[in-house]
């Protein structure tokens, strides 16, 4: 394995993700299998869980991406109650799924520059009957990190970003950049109930 390899490990990842937001929303990061998904709590399991697909790195930041931007009510359903197509998709069905996929795969690419990865947008329709404009899709993708930077991240994607940076570009322990996090997050609490 490589220096570079090393440097991005799923212990940390999931780490980063429990330490912040598993006692504050009762959520997992979740290494699982062929599929990612999105499991909430349940009688037999008492946290929510963000399942990742075969222990990628890429995939975890994906997942997460999908999580910070789902709402409390969506928080509550299975996949956050979004439709999915697989692989194999029609025309329509390709422009619904990248369409449904623009901010959560922005936001991915803002975690993997946080940590100093290279991002890769997907259109993830390999058995399809159609080709998509993969560098049409890219566009929209980097178009709306650049809405976020200049308007801001959603909260948990904010606190999430900046445990990345913390923990990537800085140097910090887990500790530290869990910390980071929660001052984030506290400090964004504390703005939203001025403002109101």
């Amino acid at each position: 394995m490589s220096d570079t390899q090393d440097r991005w490990t799923l212990e940390d990842i999931t780490a980063l993700f429990d330490g912040i937001f598993g006692n504050a929303y009762q959520t997992r990061l979740i290494r699982g299998g062929d599929e990612p998904l999105y499991r909430p709590a349940n009688s037999e399991t008492p946290y929510h869980q963000v399942i990742f697909a075969r222990g990628y790195y890429a995939s975890a930041l994906h997942e997460i991406s999908h999580w910070c931007i789902a709402g409390e009510a969506r928080r509550q359903l299975e996949d956050y109650g979004y439709w999915y197509c697989p692989d194999g998709r029609n025309a329509e069905q390709q422009k619904a799924f990248e369409q449904a996929e623009i901010a959560p795969q922005a936001l991915e690419s803002l975690f993997a520059r946080a940590c100093g990865r290279e991002f890769h947008v997907s259109v993830d329709n390999l058995g399809g009957d159609i080709e998509a404009d993969f560098e049409a899709f890219a566009a929209r993708v980097e178009a709306r990190a650049q809405r976020y930077l200049e308007e801001g991240l959603p909260k948990r994607a904010r606190a999430f970003q900046v445990a990345l940076e913390r923990f990537y570009q800085h140097q910090e322990t887990l500790a530290e950049a869990v910390a980071q996090a929660h001052a984030t997050l506290e400090a964004d609490q504390a703005g939203s109930a001025v403002t109101v």
